[in-house]
């Protein structure tokens, strides 16, 4: 369903409540009709639920449907109530099929029941076709307002079907050629046949080279089929090859729309969320946001006891000091997990990169993650060297050989921590995927705080090793 964000309503809402307050209704109707509906759909939002279907009450019929289309499901729902049947009756028969299957499959069965039986009987055919095909299919998503024509026929009689049915449909830029069972034979742009032979057929123009959707797909076929061949409108045909309707970019966007803020609402460790943020109660916000802190602060309650088990194992001197430096350690390998998994996730649901990539990007990554960890470890042992963390530190027993050797564990801490979390952040997404789950659930704080846990293992493992026989 289209999004809503214009300047222009907000701007003439004012005028609106105005006429209203003056009953001035032949006025405001004539202003209102001069408007594009996502303008007079903004301007309404904010009107009382009276005043709203007053303003409907005043629409023509057909203007009314395509704002009631760009409403919010609430406010949908909302003006449903207030309309006698053969208002909600009109809107239902004058709104675009994918519109209206995106509202039906919204409200309740019973509901939805008795809308389609307010529908003219073409229109409920359309409505229960859509509504058979799985959830989050293309089928869900397409709309049956197209023109066809025969390839058997003259470009005349293609014309002049076309200014007949054409002002009725989603769009004219492209017309698809069906055989005598309906089959789709090809598409043809408008502007191929304008500039064709009014005496020839539409056989001659066809190279029979199209491109079509099945469907059953998932609509994430469609955006990425659309995006690799740019096309404005590609149409969707079932199992045996017959033309069943059409997929338009503006629908498309719409689930690029939803996927984004699904892919980023997961890579912020949060459960996707159904509705906009704006319309989520608290518990519902509770509900989505429990699981993924509880996984959170187990990570975190398990890093604390990792740091216990060394703890024991080293001198409380050195201990303090290394603990001094233990956030740094641990957020810079968090930090560039983090940017790796974002950044492969980013390439793998835009098709840049795909599972078999994985070796590639392990290379890729491996290299990166040493640069990235050598620049770290220089700045770390620059900045011990010229601006101890802790001058009393270095006063007290620990030498100045020993404390450039403390130096030098860090760094190599460092070095070792960025690898690894790029590592894990890059190679994270592929593993969920090889396994069926959304490569976006290895979000940002599940990579931050796994590197976390290891961290605190690496960190002490390498201070054991480096500081054998010295400060140990």
């Amino acid at each position: 369903m289209a999004s809503i964000d214009s300047m222009l309503g907000r701007l003439i809402e004012p005028e609106i409540r105005s006429l209203l307050e003056q009953k001035n209704y032949k006025e405001l109707r004539a202003a209102l009709i001069e408007l594009d509906p996502v303008d007079i759909a903004e301007a309404i939002l904010v009107l009382s639920p009276e005043d709203r279907a007053v303003v409907f009450r005043l629409l023509p019929r057909t203007l009314a449907a395509d704002v009631f289309e760009y409403l919010p499901f609430p406010e949908q729902e909302e003006l449903l109530h207030s309309f006698s049947k053969e208002q909600v009756s009109a809107i239902l028969n004058e709104m675009a099929p994918d519109d209206r299957t995106a509202l039906l499959e919204e409200l309740p069965g019973k509901v939805t029941r008795r809308l389609l039986g307010l529908m003219s009987p073409e229109e409920r055919i359309i409505a229960t076709n859509l509504l058979g095909y799985p959830e989050d299919s293309i089928g869900r998503l397409m709309t049956p307002e197209y023109i066809t024509v025969k390839e058997d026929w003259p470009i005349k009689k293609a014309f002049k079907h076309i200014r007949r049915t054409g002002p009725e449909k989603e769009t004219i830029n492209v017309i698809y050629v069906i055989d005598e069972n309906d089959r789709l034979v090809d598409d043809l742009t408008l502007k191929k046949l304008i500039f064709s032979n009014p005496n020839s057929k539409v056989a001659d123009l066809m190279d029979r080279q199209f491109i079509a959707l099945q469907a059953h797909d998932d609509q994430e076929t469609a955006i990425e089929i659309m995006a690799r061949y740019d096309r404005f409108a590609l149409p969707v045909v079932d199992s045996d090859g017959t033309l069943v309707g059409i997929v338009t970019s503006d629908d498309i966007f719409d689930v690029v729309e939803e996927e984004n803020t699904e892919d980023i609402q997961k890579l912020g460790g949060v459960g996707a969320l159904e509705d906009p943020y704006s319309q989520v109660g608290i518990l519902t916000m509770v509900r989505k946001r429990t699981g993924w802190l509880s996984i959170l602060f187990l990570g975190g309650y398990l890093t604390s006891k990792t740091m216990g088990v060394f703890e024991n194992q080293i001198t409380s001197e050195v201990w303090l000091w290394l603990t001094l430096f233990l956030p740094l350690i641990i957020s810079s390998g968090g930090n560039s997990g983090s940017q790796a998994a974002t950044l492969v996730i980013r390439a793998m649901a835009v098709q840049d990169i795909e599972q078999r990539d994985w070796f590639r990007i392990l290379l890729r990554e491996t290299g990166t993650g040493m640069i990235l960890g050598l620049l770290l470890g220089m700045m770390s042992l620059f900045f011990f060297y010229f601006l101890p963390a802790s001058e009393s530190l270095q006063q007290q027993s620990l030498h100045s050989q020993h404390f450039l050797l403390l130096g030098i564990t860090v760094a190599s801490a460092l070095i070792s921590m960025v690898i690894f979390g790029t590592l894990i952040g890059s190679m994270l997404p592929f593993i969920f995927n090889a396994v069926g789950v959304d490569p976006a659930l290895s979000s940002t704080p599940f990579v931050a705080t796994l590197v976390d846990i290891t961290g605190v293992v690496i960190y002490f493992s390498l201070a054991r090793v480096l500081l054998a026989g010295t400060l140990l």
